[in-house]
């Protein structure tokens, strides 16, 4: 098993109806894993699910398409299910900064490995946690994703890579 693959990201322009095709899919993805995760106590806070896909999303098809999935997936949910609750400002942004990472390492590396996906995921969360700290006043709700939501953060390392793997010589 090759630890690091050679990987081409599909950067789709805004003009391309497929930019919004994978959107609406990966939307959809971050729609219903966090359904299946709240029938677990806790398990939005534990797994992260709101980020998965739009790990991929950025990764393999590029920023548009994972902005598109960052900011429509905490709005769909909250508008539909009331989840997020609405000051949850921080998911809104914790989203982007996923796909500004994912797509910039895939991007610059044309490569997906177990290091990249980590160091986008620690990236995001690093950086998200102190975005949320500023906005929030709230060093706790910050350090919140580490404490509670580790294994989400391992989970999205982990499957997210097995899925770029996967994906890595797809061509649309």
């Amino acid at each position: 098993m090759m630890i690091v693959s050679q990987f081409r990201q599909l950067n789709l322009s805004v003009v391309n109806v497929r930019t919004y095709l994978f959107a609406v899919l990966f939307v959809g993805g971050n729609m219903l894993l966090p359904q299946l995760c709240h029938l677990m106590p806790d398990g939005g806070k534990i797994f992260l699910p709101i980020y998965f896909f739009t790990l991929i999303a950025s990764y393999k098809f590029g920023l548009k398409v994972g902005i598109l999935t960052a900011v429509l997936s905490p709005l769909c949910n909250h508008l539909l299910f009331g989840m997020p609750p609405a000051g949850m400002l921080p998911v809104l942004v914790k989203s982007t900064l996923l796909a500004l990472g994912g797509a910039i390492v895939a991007d610059r590396s044309q490569r997906v490995s177990l290091l990249h996906v980590a160091a986008v995921v620690v990236a995001y969360q690093v950086l998200g946690g102190i975005a949320e700290w500023l906005i929030a006043s709230d060093l706790s709700a910050a350090l919140q994703d580490f404490k509670i939501g580790f294994p989400g953060m391992l989970l999205q390392v982990v499957l997210g890579w097995v899925i770029l793997k996967g994906l890595a010589k797809y061509e649309c």
